[in-house]
């Protein structure tokens, strides 16, 4: 099981919001937002959880060591896509999402969400998971293994909301990339609601206020 940092915002939550971090961060990136994020008092209890990515060498960045999902071989994040890792870090997301049905919490009160490469590990986990889940948070990312989730998808996560969130002049994950992501979730019947930011790499105050927005959706739908 992946080491995490976890938050919780009253007793005995009833609710998972497990956060992948980006591509040489750790699961304490996103902690700090947990207040901004929790403004409605009327929310149930939520446990956010975010996990620290396995260590391993990545590619463009010379080899180096470091935080990662997944290998990049490519100059292009899309080039040479390292499916053995990505793959491996489907089954620690399972595991995780695993967990926390034994710790009390229905998969259908579990949201998925990930920054950049954990973004894109969202959309590779949650739309492939057996389970329906309850939401798939993704933001600035793109989706990895588009031509195996035809087979692979799990028809449980079909109708899962997805919020997809991309900075407008993100240098990283280019918006066409993640436009043409988006289209092929669109083609095979995902619905993909899509918010476009000016903005980089990165989150904004108007971003989190639209996330907080959908994710006060989510619990009063279940």
């Amino acid at each position: 099981m992946l080491p995490t940092v976890e938050k919780e915002t009253g007793p005995s939550p009833t609710w998972t919001v497990l956060w992948l971090h980006g591509l040489g961060a750790d699961g304490n990136d996103f902690a700090p937002i947990v207040p901004d994020l929790v403004a409605n008092q009327s929310w149930p209890a939520i446990r956010f959880v975010f996990p620290h990515a396995p260590v391993r060498p990545v590619t463009v960045n010379n080899g180096v060591p470091m935080r990662a999902w997944y290998d990049i071989k490519g100059v292009s994040i899309a080039d040479k896509q390292d499916a053995q890792g990505i793959h491996a870090s489907i089954a620690e997301v399972d595991a995780l999402i695993a967990r926390e049905v034994e710790r009390g919490v229905p998969a259908d009160h579990i949201i998925l969400a990930g920054f950049s490469q954990g973004g894109a590990m969202t959309l590779c986990a949650g739309l492939r998971h057996r389970e329906t889940l309850a939401g798939l948070l993704v933001l600035s990312a793109y989706l990895p293994l588009a031509d195996t989730l035809g087979t692979e998808g799990s028809d449980a996560n079909r109708s899962t909301p997805l919020f997809w969130g991309h900075g407008s002049a993100d240098p990283v994950v280019p918006m066409a990339l993640a436009e043409q992501s988006r289209q092929a979730l669109e083609a095979g019947g995902y619905n993909v609601a899509w918010h476009s930011y000016p903005m980089a790499h990165q989150v904004s105050l108007p971003e989190i206020a639209d996330i907080r927005a959908w994710l006060g959706q989510r619990f009063a739908a279940g």
